[in-house]
């Protein structure tokens, strides 16, 4: 028999770990709370035509399918195989697939909102807190399988929403004590570039080449521009707009006078200028940077678009978003602007990880356990069990007759801090004897005083 594996790309998490997960995702969802945001679930998988498009193309290609269910009948044999012909061929067909694992939360929210808008009070503020997948290539950072923490507000326009973002990115970060830089840009400035380029038919293939900036470095990107058979200027055009720098003010006002000929670059400018006043005014702690290089890859993006990225450890963004004023658009309602951010919670659990940021108080908890000292002792102890277990202590029993080295090796290793002993004598005394296994401190006391004595 070979020995078991798992999918590449995936990961099991044992309890050390996963305290340390539910650490990142308690604050973010607390922060999510404070910030007025409710929850929100969604089908782990989606109808394929809900995701596909949505994404340019080399989103698509990373969409995880499913197979149809029933595809070995016999009479469907034909029909299946002329499929697989067209999946060859790179074409999708309901023959073979009308499902598929949802690629972001973002797609998946923008359906729920045209499904069941006029049901919902706008705005409306949601947060989500759920896997989803991606058909990538895994390395450090990247996984096939991971969670993403959303939060989003569909139904204002308001750019006070855009620098509020900016307000959340900062205290989730402060309160998980990451350091970070909060990157923001405005894809009206990008379509503004395209526009004096005379290239505005080819902006997804000027900002998919601007977006790989940090990769493969200024020169390879400028190579790809002149390769989009733009007009002559084009590349000193682009080779100007990413050779921006100075303060955020600075920097607002070059490219502003770089994109004066085009009106959509121009209000991209004045957005901006917009969140990043307000935002100054609120004094974040985590430095705010107008970065015209940042382009995100998607779509659905019309506004502002932010991305995360931690200090001192070598990882991509660990969070990112921005402004889709017309994403329910992509399913027939037209109309409701909206904004949304993402955390990536296995990035930063690699940051905070690799930097040793885990506070311990915050992962240890009080645990209890009594030893087995015979049969005659089971029935007290499991009474003593119940009244730690309502007042909230987490407490456990050696549920066998062993030898007391054994118990208390046992009890080391699972991460016990307190030993309870009741045998018969203590039992017939209400006593109970308690060790702390850190401290080798050990004490008599009542044990209708025990729960008050552990809190």
């Amino acid at each position: 028999m070979s020995k078991p594996t798992i999918p590449q790309g995936t990961r099991d998490f044992d309890a050390a770990t996963l305290r340390k997960r539910y650490y990142i995702f308690n604050t973010i969802k607390q922060c999510f709370e404070w910030f007025g945001f409710e929850p929100l679930e969604t089908p782990a998988m989606e109808n394929l035509d809900t995701l596909m498009g949505k994404y340019g193309d080399e989103g698509d290609k990373l969409i995880f399918k499913i197979l149809n269910n029933g595809l070995d009948r016999p009479e469907k044999r034909e029909k299946v195989q002329e499929a697989f012909e067209q999946v060859l061929q790179g074409k999708n067909t309901k023959e073979i697939t009308e499902r598929a694992l949802r690629y972001d939360l973002t797609i998946p929210f923008a359906r729920f909102v045209a499904m069941n808008h006029q049901q919902l009070t706008l705005p409306y503020k949601r947060y989500q807190l759920q896997p989803v997948w991606r058909a990538d290539r895994p390395q450090k950072g990247r996984y096939r399988e991971f969670y993403q923490c959303d939060a989003d507000v569909v139904g204002t326009e308001s750019l006070q929403a855009d620098a509020d973002f900016v307000q959340l990115y900062d205290l989730v970060f402060t309160k998980l004590n990451l350091p970070v830089t909060i990157h923001i840009n405005n894809r009206k400035i990008l379509a503004g570039l395209a526009e004096i380029c005379e290239a505005s038919e080819q902006l997804t293939d000027i900002t998919i080449a601007i977006d790989k900036l940090d990769k493969i470095g200024k020169p390879a990107v400028l190579e790809q521009i002149a390769q989009l058979s733009l007009p002559v200027h084009a590349v000193d055009t682009v080779d100007n707009f990413l050779s921006v720098s100075g303060s955020n003010s600075d920097k607002l006002h070059t490219v502003g006078q770089l994109l004066a000929a085009s009106a959509l670059g121009t209000e991209g400018v004045l957005e901006l200028q917009t969140i990043v006043a307000l935002s100054e005014t609120l004094e974040t702690k985590n430095e705010l940077i107008v970065d015209f290089t940042l382009a995100r890859g998607l779509n659905y993006y019309t506004g502002a678009i932010f991305e995360i990225k931690a200090i001192g450890v070598a990882m991509g963004s660990i969070g990112g978003g921005g402004r889709y004023n017309d994403l329910t658009g992509l399913f027939g309602v037209k109309g409701i602007a909206g904004i949304g951010i993402s955390f990536g919670l296995d990035r930063i659990y690699d940051c905070m990880e690799e930097l040793q940021l885990f506070p311990q108080q915050a992962l240890e908890e009080k645990k209890v356990m009594f030893l087995h000292m015979g049969d005659a002792c089971t029935s007290f102890v499991m009474q003593q069990l119940k009244k730690l277990r309502l007042q909230g202590i987490i407490a456990d029993y050696y549920h066998q007759q062993a030898k007391l080295d054994k118990q208390f090796k046992y009890a080391e290793r699972k991460g016990f801090g307190i030993v309870v002993i009741i045998g018969p004598e203590e039992m017939e005394e209400g006593t109970c004897q308690v060790k702390n296994l850190s401290t080798g401190n050990q004490e008599k006391i009542a044990v209708s005083a025990l729960a008050e004595f552990l809190g």
